[in-house]
């Protein structure tokens, strides 16, 4: 088997696969927008899927999101009178959560979801607004919406630069904020009227039912639980807050239902998500509430706690380096989470971090990561890191490359700075020129592929369970995933001479043959 290199270098590269090679459990991946987007840096090969993305892009389709949308609703005869709805999601995990709710609650009013433009009534794009790359997306999303279909409604992060959207686009129908739920349901009923399911002799109210666990636009077998909106730091390259608010957490005993009902569904892993994970309940000053019968409080400890008892797989993003985090490494330890940490470091200097504004900068990150190690040493650490950001010297870069030798994360992503408007670091003096943050770029990314081609070599020989997320059938291979590797942003493991019992969704048990820089190659086993 061909062990081809995975590895995505930059933040805002996307792939659309063929619809000839997608899973059948999961819909095809079609942009209908292609992003006007740097080029994928460090490949050679654009035709190649791309992992370890900086920033953890969950593009979905119309056409995606019809394919989610169908498999995931439990009616077994269409309302072949709805009004159809086409929706557009792009962006990060938090934003593919916004759609998947907006999407359930206009399935629940009666509307489908269109597979195309030609058969939509109408087409929600939900945008992304963190990077100028992504701004510029979404922006050619919107006009590819309005050239094919006519009637668009926007919302997502860059709703919050309404102003800049209409006069690009002043065919708009309505424009609003990120995760305005109420707003889009409103305005899509406005121009689409609800649909009058008691006129339609299809509608049986027994049979036409939303799962509880709400429309996914992921597989069936993994799913993203926020848990916690809006952010409280001021980093001086992140727009987020001004985006998406302070920090709004959920009641602990919301967020347990969800996951309970998630479960219910067949989910087998849940990805928890959020601005701040380890900042959970701040805002909430950690209230009690109930759930099963029993207290809890809106903790991170305690909500981890509570999801390791529902008996799945859960791993945790976007968590800072806290003190408290530790206790949350020793139920990794416990085998009472999966040991994986996505942690942004951004990076290792501390000028640079300073001058970042990020949370925990003064903390001794090496001295944490050593620590968490041998509370759990199985643990897989993920970052992402910016170079170049103004001011950054050779010495600063120097520093980031010394400490991630000491650090050995398991999987890195990284990308050059670029001015976001609005962000405050755009005043800041001594801008990098562009030649020399590609250089830098290029350097922390092939020093950080020998620590992964290292780190993943030690498994050879080893005993792994993994989660199946394809079928290769003409390969007779199944494209898996272990407890080190979160979907979509870092690498497989590719299990051969499977059975034909073996299905998307199972785990396996599997032995470690052999490793490229980011991906593991293994003979099947079993069944677990």
């Amino acid at each position: 088997m061909s062990k081809t290199s995975t590895e995505s270098v930059n933040t805002t590269t996307i792939t659309s696969p063929s619809a000839s090679t997608a899973p059948n459990n999961t819909a095809t991946i079609f942009n209908p927008a292609k992003p006007a987007i740097a080029k994928e840096q460090g490949s050679s090969d654009s035709s190649q899927p791309y992992h370890h993305k900086a920033n953890h892009n969950q593009n979905r389709s119309i056409l995606q999101s019809s394919d989610a949308a169908s498999t995931a609703a439990t009616s077994t005869a269409p309302v072949s009178a709805a009004p159809k709805i086409g929706f557009v999601s792009l962006g990060c995990p938090k934003a593919l959560v916004d759609s998947e709710r907006i999407i359930t609650e206009l399935s629940r009013d009666g509307y489908q979801v269109a597979s195309d433009y030609d058969g939509a009534d109408l087409v929600v794009v939900n945008t992304c607004g963190f990077i100028e790359s992504a701004v510029q997306e979404s922006l050619d999303a919107i006009g590819e919406a309005i050239s094919k279909n006519g009637k668009v409604i926007v919302t997502g992060c860059l709703g919050k630069e309404a102003e800049k959207i209409r006069e690009m686009h002043p065919a708009v129908l309505a424009v609003t904020g990120a995760h305005a739920y109420d707003e889009v349901i409103t305005a899509v009923a406005q121009h689409v009227p609800r649909p009058n399911r008691n006129m339609d002799a299809n509608y049986d109210p027994k049979i036409d039912l939303i799962n509880e666990a709400g429309i996914k636009l992921t597989p069936s077998h993994y799913a993203y639980l926020k848990i916690s909106e809006g952010c409280n730091h001021r980093c001086t390259f992140c727009i987020i807050p001004s985006l998406r608010g302070d920090l709004v957490s959920r009641p602990i005993d919301n967020v347990m239902n969800e996951a309970m009902a998630l479960k219910k569904a067949g989910v087998k892993e849940l990805l928890i998500i959020s601005q701040d994970t380890s900042a959970y309940g701040l805002d909430l000053k950690y209230k009690t509430s109930f759930w099963n019968g029993m207290p809890l409080k809106s903790k991170f400890y305690d909500l981890c706690q509570a999801l390791n008892d529902l008996g799945i797989w859960v791993r945790l993003h976007y968590v800072y380096p806290y003190p408290h985090v530790d206790k949350v490494v020793e139920l990794m330890g416990e085998k009472k989470l999966l040991p994986y940490l996505d942690i942004p470091f951004q990076h290792a200097s501390h000028s640079i971090l300073k001058a970042m504004k990020r949370p925990a900068h003064s903390e001794n990150t090496l001295a944490r990561i050593k620590a968490w190690r041998e509370i759990c040493p199985d643990i897989v650490i993920r970052s992402t890191f910016v170079v170049g950001f103004p001011g950054e010297t050779e010495k600063d870069f120097q520093c980031l490359l010394d400490w991630l030798v000491e650090a050995r994360l398991d999987r890195v992503g990284a990308f050059t700075y670029s001015e976001v408007e609005g962000a405050v670091a755009n005043d800041l003096p001594n801008h990098v020129p562009e030649a020399v943050k590609q250089s830098r770029y290029e350097r922390l990314m092939a020093l950080q592929q020998d620590i992964s081609a290292q780190k993943l070599q030690e498994k050879v020989g080893k005993t792994l369970m993994v989660l199946v997320d394809e079928i290769d059938s003409d390969e007779n291979i199944a494209i898996c995933r272990s407890y080190a590797d979160a979907p979509e942003i870092d690498g497989h493991v590719y299990v051969d001479e499977i059975t034909d019992q073996v299905k998307v969704g199972q785990f396996l048990t599997v032995t470690i043959d052999d490793a490229s820089e980011y991906d593991l190659f293994a003979s099947y086993q079993g069944e677990h």
